[in-house]
């Protein structure tokens, strides 16, 4: 059975500041190394030989796929695609989330940040995100699968938000309290004949 791993990048600069990212390009911080380093060795300790990766165009995500790979000790054919870009965050991109808080309510950041709907000031709802990355994943990486490829994806809270809720058919409910920790591998296997997802683990470093 094949299997898919998804892995949300290390700590970035704005992670640790605090601050809303989107589609800003912030590097890793080294504390987001040395996450995705013990990434890539809780990955080299289950001896699965992935096939192919993606990630999205962010350097967050592809320096924390780089590392891991470095870590696995093999060539791993890379897909880079928008369609896996962290959510536009709009208006809120470089604000501190506290400060945000402070002007419209915690209720509502959180709404903004965590259900499906609600959409920040010219940015993306997650259900916006899942418009773009729910389609990318049944074309390319749900293919890798059919044909029996093992299959890791770097990318982001809030894409990987959007593709679980999809693979989990989780409620609007339920999407509130998904959280997806920084450089967490989340394996599931595949059932190629069944067409489904089955026996979930989070790998906590």
């Amino acid at each position: 059975m094949p299997v898919l791993c998804l892995i949300r990048h290390g700590e970035s600069l704005w992670n640790k500041e605090n601050r809303f990212t989107g589609w800003v390009d912030v590097p890793l911080t080294d504390e987001g190394r040395g996450q995705a380093k013990k990434a890539g060795e809780i990955l080299k300790s289950l001896n699965i030989k992935f096939d192919i990766a993606y990630t999205s165009l962010l350097s967050r995500a592809i320096e924390t796929l780089e590392i891991i790979i470095k870590i696995l000790g093999y060539n791993i054919p890379v897909i880079k695609d928008i369609s896996l870009n962290e959510r536009h965050y709009g208006d809120l991109q470089g604000l501190n989330k506290d400060k945000v808080a402070e002007i419209y309510g915690k209720e509502q950041v959180k709404l903004w940040r965590r259900s499906l709907k609600a959409r920040p000031p010219n940015g993306e709802s997650l259900e916006d995100t899942q418009k773009r990355t729910i389609p990318f994943f049944e074309r390319a990486i749900k293919l890798d699968l059919e044909l029996n490829k093992n299959v890791l994806v770097v990318a982001h809270g809030n894409s990987l938000r959007s593709i679980i809720s999809y693979i989990e058919n989780l409620n609007e409910e339920q999407i509130l309290d998904l959280e997806v920790e920084p450089a967490v591998p989340i394996l599931y296997d595949y059932d190629i004949n069944n067409k489904k997802f089955y026996n979930k683990r989070i790998l906590k470093i």
